[in-house]
């Protein structure tokens, strides 16, 4: 089997996508204003992405280490029901969403960043990380993600689980409708 068929495979498994948020949803970076606010960048079409997961049945988790209302608002506006901030040791979190979700590891993707995701990583079915992830990462997932975190590289898992669960179609149909 070719690693393509491989991760397609393990993609088409998939009832839970968790997603780390710094590094992951957003290019890891902290801005401040002259206010002292902080500000973050989301990468749109991570979010329809995510979006269409949910459409289709596929749940959307988010655990991460920092808490933020910029994440509470971004999360609010995507419908992401299972949002844990201020999360440093997210392995207990993870098990503990397993258990109330009814999964099994090979039923979830988690795509993650730093060395801190690797505890959930090397559990799931699919594990994935960014282009621009750290180099102790790269070598312990599935896959690596053409994209760079909060910009794009959810969208492409996103795109991947649709396409092996042959739900993208679906989506596409909807958007290329004719107006009779």
């Amino acid at each position: 089997m070719s690693i393509e068929q491989r991760l397609i495979e393990k993609a088409s498994k998939i009832k839970l996508l968790i997603l780390d948020i710094d590094g992951v949803l957003s290019d890891n970076k902290l801005i401040y204003g002259d206010d002292g606010l902080e500000y973050k960048a989301f990468f749109t079409r991570d979010g329809h992405g995510m979006v269409m997961l949910q459409k289709s049945g596929i749940e959307i988790g988010i655990i991460t280490g920092r808490k933020s209302p910029l994440t509470e608002k971004r999360m609010q506006d995507l419908k992401v029901k299972h949002l844990y901030q201020g999360v440093p040791d997210k392995l207990p979190t993870f098990l503990n969403l397993v258990e109330k979700l009814g999964l099994n590891f090979n039923e979830i993707a988690y795509i993650g960043d730093d060395i801190l995701d690797l505890p959930i990583l090397t559990r799931v079915g699919l594990s994935v990380c960014p282009l621009d992830a750290d180099h102790e990462v790269k070598p312990r997932v599935d896959y690596i993600s053409k994209f760079n975190g909060g910009q794009g590289c959810v969208r492409e898992i996103c795109e991947l689980i649709l396409k092996s669960q042959d739900l993208w179609q679906a989506h596409m149909d909807f958007y290329l409708r004719k107006e009779v």
